[in-house]
């Protein structure tokens, strides 16, 4: 058995792409991904899952219909399932999603920026 700690500086410093999660762990059925993000996202929401948020590095701010929560470095928020939300950063953020194996990031609304399931890095 292999006994080494992941470091997300170490995994982040593997690509540039902006808005495509890497999948770093699993548990159980739960993916762990880092994720490097700048600008405007889609609205969209997930309608069974939730959908963890922690910032590593940045600041990021989800927009929902009735309001919006800000993030930075060290802090976390979880998106209820079937909540529309919408990420934005002015500056690039990088941070941990947790959610179940095969989750699209843009959840039900698809598109251009939907990221491939399962990239490992």
């Amino acid at each position: 058995m292999n006994y080494k700690a992941l470091n997300f500086k170490d995994k982040l410093a593997l690509f540039d792409e902006q808005w495509t999660p890497k999948v770093i762990a699993e548990m159980n059925d739960y993916q762990f991904k880092i994720v490097k993000i700048k600008g405007d996202f889609v609205w969209h929401d997930h309608e069974d899952t939730d959908e963890t948020f922690i910032v590593l590095e940045g600041k990021l701010r989800i927009d929902f219909r009735d309001g919006q929560v800000e993030l930075s470095d060290g802090e976390m928020f979880v998106v209820l399932k079937g909540v529309e939300h919408k990420p934005y950063a002015e500056e690039e953020v990088k941070m941990l999603l947790i959610e179940p194996r095969g989750v699209n990031n843009t959840g039900d609304k698809g598109g251009k920026l939907t990221a491939e399931n399962d990239v490992w890095i």
